[in-house]
């Protein structure tokens, strides 16, 4: 079984590419890694068979510094949807260095964001680090929810247990 798929990637969701700008802004002056995970075009309506991307994977246990990042390989999961990478260089450089090379062949896709991480700042490559095009879609992405319950559904627990949910106590 492939970790990466193989399918053709279509674009990245403008939105992906916002949080990914904005995460490499943020972790400046440190280098930001993360992986690239896509869902089937079909689910947004477009009429071309491939994948676009629509997420960010950030690893735990990832370590970076001014010049490098570095992924716990034994972190990454075994994920179906994952096509590719996307890490800054803090030093504007918008090309990849020897050791990015050396991960490009996990995925069809890897965009280097380089500061001041603006819209221009950004370019995308392929498995052998070659330049490549990649259209930003405005595509919808689906609301997720990482949790199935809200505030007030907590907040009716507490009450429920005879615990009133603006106490500090129920803070804890």
């Amino acid at each position: 079984m492939r970790l990466f798929r193989s399918s053709e990637i279509l674009g990245i969701a403008r939105e992906t590419l916002e949080f990914a700008l904005e995460a490499s802004e943020a972790t400046h002056p440190n280098e930001y890694m993360g992986l690239l995970r896509g869902e089937d075009a079909r689910k947004f309506d477009l009429e071309r068979r491939g994948q676009v991307i629509t997420d960010v994977l950030v690893i735990p246990g990832t370590k970076s510094d001014p010049r490098s990042a570095t992924v716990k390989s034994n972190m990454i999961p075994n994920d179906r949807k994952a096509v590719g990478s996307v890490h800054s260089h803090p030093n504007g450089v918008l090309r990849p260095s020897d050791a990015d090379l050396k991960t490009f062949h996990k995925g069809n896709v890897h965009i280097i964001i380089g500061s001041p991480y603006g819209w221009r700042d950004w370019k995308a490559f392929d498995s052998n680090g070659d330049p490549r095009s990649l259209d930003v879609l405005d595509v919808d992405l689906p609301e997720e929810q990482f949790f199935d319950f809200t505030q007030a559904d907590i907040d009716a627990e507490l009450r429920a247990e005879g615990r009133d949910p603006d106490s500090e106590e129920s803070d804890r």
